[in-house]
């Protein structure tokens, strides 16, 4: 993007991302990463219940079709959702690399309106990594994955430890996420947002 802040252009040092050799295979629907996230969960009636599916290398696409209860102004997605929408993408990127970050900074372009109804066709890559830092952007298409942009966005993501969320969340829904047996499930209940 043009404007996008220094804060989200890597150094010159930043390397390559690297894609886990145990990452989900190209293709695979990466599922909700915590039953009550807004952005991806089941659990939420009014959420987004976005699906992202892993792509080639270090990327993944989403689709996530707008509701009546994300309208902002009338007829038209609110631009927090869309924000939202762009945030949890670039979130499930981390799951290629397997390792837990939270978002430091979101950086989003709206360039046209999203009507109520629509499927808003999401692509997101990573695009460096520099030491707990990890670059990556996003945009989101209307009308087709090759349609006109609507949104996009820059990231940056940090990676943390899962002691982030134990120190920070609300004890019992730490508790319930840690007791799940499903080791996936309890990893990716911690993967994505501060």
């Amino acid at each position: 993007m043009s404007g996008t802040s220094r804060a989200l252009t890597p150094p010159a040092d930043a390397v390559a991302p690297v894609r886990h050799p145990e990452a989900p295979a190209p293709g695979e629907l990466l599922g909700a990463h915590y039953e009550h996230c807004f952005g991806c969960g089941g659990g939420q009636p009014h959420g987004l219940h976005l699906q992202a599916r892993a792509g080639e290398g270090v990327r993944v696409t989403a689709e996530f079709t707008v509701k009546a209860a994300h309208q902002g102004a009338p007829g038209l997605a609110h631009g927090g959702v869309l924000a939202t929408a762009l945030d949890e993408t670039l979130g499930s990127l981390n799951w290629l690399l397997r390792v837990i970050a939270v978002t430091g900074r979101l950086e989003t372009d709206f360039v046209r309106p999203v009507p109520v109804d629509t499927v808003l066709f999401l692509d997101a890559e990573i695009t460096a990594v520099h030491g707990r830092k990890i670059y990556s952007t996003a945009t989101g298409r209307i009308g087709g994955p090759d349609g006109p942009v609507a949104v996009r966005a820059d990231a940056l993501f940090i990676e943390v430890k899962v002691d982030h969320f134990i120190e920070n969340g609300r004890p019992a829904e730490i508790q319930a996420a840690m007791a799940d047996p499903d080791q996936v499930k309890r990893a990716r209940a911690f993967e994505v947002n501060p």
